[in-house]
């Protein structure tokens, strides 16, 4: 019986956890479908369906052209909570962040 349980709680967590990492194509998504995905509430859903009424996205970067408020770092934390356009997450290309320089050793004489 233990056995049971445990193992009826484990496929529910799976299952659970599954639902929760879903992607979202953008050019299919519903508003409700935008609404649950963090980043994107009620305002800003409503601007994307609005803008997607003139022609679905092409990819990352016209999405970033054709909604306001949308820049490199929101498109990767979009990109991050499951949102995708025509299947494709954010590339690493222009909108994955720069990374530092690496500083050498400043030796000074005293």
């Amino acid at each position: 019986m233990f056995k049971r349980l445990l193992l009826s709680s484990a496929f529910c967590m799976s299952a659970t956890g599954a639902a929760f990492a879903a992607d979202f194509d953008l050019n299919k998504a519903d508003q409700a479908s935008l609404d649950g995905i963090k980043g994107i509430g009620p305002s800003l859903s409503k601007t994307i369906l609005e803008e997607r009424k003139k022609g679905d996205f092409k990819d990352w970067s016209d999405f970033e052209k054709r909604v306001k408020g949308i820049k490199e770092k929101k498109a990767a934390k979009l990109s991050e909570a499951g949102l995708r356009i025509n299947g494709q997450p954010v590339s690493g290309g222009s909108t994955a962040p720069a990374s530092k320089p690496v500083k050498k050793d400043d030796t000074r004489k005293s």
